[in-house]
């Protein structure tokens, strides 16, 4: 790797995660392997490790970075879970999560996007390791559930009942919840009583477009 790149990481880990309250190790040490450079457009790459959300095409946008750990300190992974990511975006956030679980699937509704993704994913090293799908994220993946874990990088109105029945007991559903412009970031497990809300933060994501995100409306 380009030795300004990892030293642009480490800062970027110690400036922005670590002193910012971001504790658990392993996913700073995750964050400070994945090269967020190749996730973003060439003439993005030299801002990749400012924290701020940029452009990716087809109105998205790959979240900060800060938000990216946040997501992933909360699900509270192991390493030997199986985890979906909603909204595969850039493809950074499923290769953060393939460095902390054992595998990843990752769903995207746009198919040019899952397509870029997908090749970002190959030359970062995350090729065999993330499962790239097309379709409608809120209704997750079936097929592959249960799930120890579920991120999601766009905001519902309310967290999609078909992530949280994708979960296995005791799985986490991480989730920005809320109207288009304003949302909180829910912790979602389940539990034998139903859906346990573990606590919540301000966030700001684009829309979950789907059945059970905005356009199910």
């Amino acid at each position: 790797m380009p030795a300004d790149a990892a030293a642009r990481r480490r800062e970027m880990v110690e400036r922005q995660l670590r002193e910012r309250g971001i504790s658990d190790e392993r996913v700073l040490a995750a964050m400070e392997r994945v090269p967020r450079e190749l996730f973003v457009g060439e003439e993005l790459r030299g801002r990749a490790y400012e924290d701020a959300a940029m452009p990716i095409g087809g109105g998205q946008t790959i979240s900060q970075p800060f938000m990216v750990a946040l997501i992933c300190q909360e699900l509270g992974l192991h390493g030997g879970e199986r985890v979906l990511d909603v909204g595969t975006g850039s493809g950074y956030q499923a290769a953060v999560l393939a460095e902390l679980a054992r595998d990843v699937y990752t769903i995207e509704r746009i198919p040019g996007l899952a397509e870029q993704a997908g090749s970002r994913l190959v030359e970062a090293g995350y090729g065999e390791r993330v499962h790239v799908h097309v379709g409608d994220g809120t209704r997750g993946l079936p097929d592959r559930a249960p799930f120890g874990a579920i991120a999601v990088a766009a905001a519902a109105p309310e967290p999609p009942p078909s992530l949280y029945e994708q979960l296995g007991p005791g799985g986490r559903l991480v989730v920005p919840v809320g109207e288009r412009h304003e949302q909180r970031l829910q912790v979602v497990v389940r539990s034998p009583e139903g859906p346990a809300v573990l606590r919540s933060v301000p966030c700001r994501f684009v829309p979950l477009v789907g059945e059970e995100g905005f356009d199910g409306r």
